[in-house]
This record gives C-alpha cells, structure tokens and sequence, in this order.
C-alpha cells in the first residue's frame, strides 16, 4: 500500500473515531428527558463536567502550570462553563429545533475563527458545506410553529460561537510537550465545572435528591457523554484540521433524531430524512482534502509554562 493511501486511511480512521463523539452526544436529549430530573439543567451541567474532569485528573496525575493555567481555564469556560449554560439557555427559551439549528451554525463560526486565529482561508467548498449542513439540520429538526425569542436566539448563536473559538484555540494552543488528549480534557472539565459550581447553586439552589434512575443517567453523561466524548474529541483536534473537526458536530441532531425515533417511537417524516441526507452531505463536504496526518502541536515545558505531576506536587510539599 503506497503512503498516499496509508495517509488517507490514517485520516478516515481519525475522522470516524472522532466522529463517534457527536453520535453519543445526540443520545443526551433522550437521556436527560427519560433519566434525569426535570428544570436543573445547570445542576446537569455541573455533574457532567466537574466529576468528570475531577476523575480524568486523578487518573493522569498531571496538573497545568505557567502559561497553561490560564490556557485551560479559558478553554474549559469556551468548551464547557459557558457553552453549557448558553446551550441550555437556549433549550429552554425556544423550541428544541430552533436551538438545533443555531447550534449548527458553529461549522461557519469555526470557519471565521480558524480565519482569524490559524490563518486557514475559508474555501467556497467549506462555506457550501456549511449552509447545506444548516439547512439539513433544519429540516430535520424544525417545526411549522416554531417560534422565536430573542433572549434564546442569541443564547443559541452565544453557545455555537464559544465551542467553535474553543474547538479553534485548541488547535492553535496545542498541549504542552509529555501531555495528552486525556490530561488536556480533565484540566477543561474542572475549570469548567468550577466556574458552574457558584452560578448552578446561585440559580438553582441546592442539589435534588436523585433517584437509582437519575444517578445511572448522570452517570452515563459524565463518563459516556463527557469525559470519553471530550478526550476523542480533543484527540481528533489535534490531528485533524480544526474546521473539519467543527464539522462533525452536525452529526448531533441527526443521532438525536434517530435516536429519538428508535427508542422514544418519535415519528421519522421524509422531510427529515432528506435534511439528514444534506447535514451528512455538509458534514462530508467540509472535510478537507487528504493531506500527511497532523500530529499534535506541543510547547516545551518550561518553567513559564506547561504541566505538572501532582506527585511532584505532593514530594514539594512534603
């Protein structure tokens, strides 16, 4: 088999693991309608992210330090603290379809973003790809009496632009040289889910008593949903272009759909089926052309910047 061809199927594979990330996150409106309690959806994001991440970061036993400190606190408030409440700030104030379709439209701020920030020009292709993925993920999931607000509409735009800068400065920061997608996703998380710890119990007071039920489909977010998901999802950033990786999130509302019609007997109209057709298309369209595989990008790790063992942590303070 010629390189060429190793190249490509490199790049297919990656894209295919990657891609099982928005697959899992399209079963959460099906979990958290069948599982788990109803109106705390901060107290859902919280759970999801800080035990999560708490978890990945006993297990890799790697803190940040220096510069990537504030690096992952400003990646896990983009990809988690505030994603996660614009998200369902926008669940709550609109239709479900309506706040689907705002977040498709991350593929195209993902495209801005890797103009401004990776220097990647938009190509034409990338922005059909883009409006034909809206358009499909639109008549997926839209409705003849949607309505709109305006608090929601921006809370939607608000949440798709903070995952895509998230999705874009992961690509251009890297992570530091000796660590990995695991370590970078548990330092994401628990910032994350320590900046919703104060503003979920702020709003929502303290936590609901939970059921069997509604600890096995936390359970399911935060190990499944969140922490699996958000490591694949951070190792294809590292070896995939950036837009392409914002790409695949269009696979979501297409896995919630039929999801939702496999295992809640939610009705599959032909119009679905042809806007599933197109999000896939979008989906594939927006990949870019085989190229060698891309490795990680790594900073040194100097005192001004990089990781830390903990157990070095616990030898300085002993």
């Amino acid at each position: 088999m010629g390189a060429s061809n190793r190249t490509s199927l490199a790049i297919a594979g990656t894209l295919a693991v990657t891609g099982l990330t928005p697959l899992v996150w399209g079963s959460t409106y099906a979990v958290t309608t069948e599982f788990l309690p109803q109106d705390r959806p901060l107290f859902t994001a919280l759970t999801r992210a800080l035990p999560a991440g708490l978890g990945l970061l006993a297990v890799t036993r790697v803190l940040p330090r220096g510069q990537w400190v504030w690096r992952a606190a400003a990646l896990g408030v983009l990809n988690i603290g505030a994603f996660f409440p614009f998200l369902f700030l926008a669940a709550y104030r609109l239709p479900g379809g309506v706040a689907a379709v705002l977040g498709a439209a991350g593929p195209l701020f993902a495209l801005a973003f890797a103009r401004a920030l990776l220097a990647e020009r938009p190509t034409g292709r990338k922005l059909l790809a883009g409006l034909t993925g809206l358009a499909g993920v639109g008549l997926v999931v839209l409705r003849a009496d949607a309505a709109l607000d305006v608090v929601g509409v921006l809370a939607g735009l608000a949440g798709a632009a903070s995952m895509s800068a998230g999705t874009v400065l992961t690509k251009r920061w890297g992570r530091p040289e000796g660590v990995g997608a695991l370590a970078l996703t548990g330092w994401q998380l628990t910032a994350g889910g320590l900046l919703l710890l104060p503003v979920a119990l702020l709003i929502e007071g303290a936590p609901p008593a939970l059921s069997t039920e509604n600890i096995l489909g936390y359970a399911y977010l935060g190990i499944v949903g969140t922490a699996c998901a958000y490591w694949i999802w951070f190792r294809g950033i590292s070896r995939l272009p950036a837009t392409s990786v914002a790409f695949l999130a269009l696979l979501s509302p297409v896995s919630a759909t039929v999801i939702g019609w496999a295992a809640l007997g939610q009705a599959l109209t032909p119009i679905q089926l042809l806007g599933m057709a197109l999000a896939l298309a979008g989906t594939l369209l927006g990949q870019s052309p085989a190229s060698s595989p891309q490795r990680p990008p790594v900073r040194p790790s100097t005192p001004e910047g990089g990781s830390v063992p903990l157990s070095d942590l616990k030898a300085a303070s002993s």
